[in-house]
């Protein structure tokens, strides 16, 4: 019984503390990340703001306007839709999103940044993100990383512009 209840305190004070250290770090964060792609950046634009079959974490894609704004909806293999607003579009360097689902654990942009290299293009996407329940935030800075989404799209639009 005693062995119970130490390992029923040890898992008490754990989440405990993913609470607190959760609660201690900022809601907001930026991250960038930045990839050389091998094509031009006409067709890396065409890429990001067209169809987006080519993204292999994706189920389906929808492009839409809604109330006069430029809208993407986007549903992961696990079912889990995001709806985003397309905030700035100026082919072929820059494009901005924003999570326009209010009702998420998170929210913020990516900007792609899209600049003319010897070998094709340099590619950044920054994120300037807010993780607002405190596990997340925890899970998101020291589990996940605040560039692992970033990292993953950009090896699929690198696969992509192979093609």
């Amino acid at each position: 019984m005693k062995i119970l209840f130490i390992v029923l305190g040890v898992i008490i004070f754990a989440i405990a503390a993913v609470v607190v250290v959760g609660a201690l770090l900022p809601k907001s964060h930026t991250a960038s990340r930045t990839a050389i792609i091998k094509a031009t950046p006409e067709q890396v634009f065409a890429l990001i703001s067209g169809p987006q079959d080519w993204r292999t974490d994706l189920k389906e894609y929808k492009f839409f306007d809604e109330s006069g704004r430029h809208m993407q909806r986007d549903t992961d293999k696990h079912g889990q839709t995001i709806t985003y607003e397309i905030v700035q579009s100026q082919p072929p360097t820059l494009r901005k999103t924003t999570i326009a689902d209010k009702n998420l654990p998170f929210g913020g942009s990516w900007t792609w940044n899209i600049q003319p290299e010897s070998d094709g293009c340099a590619v950044t996407i920054t994120e300037d993100g807010e993780v607002y329940n405190p596990v997340f935030r925890f899970v998101s800075r020291f589990i996940m990383g605040h560039t692992r989404t970033i990292d993953n799209y950009l090896a699929m639009l690198e696969n992509a512009a192979k093609k």
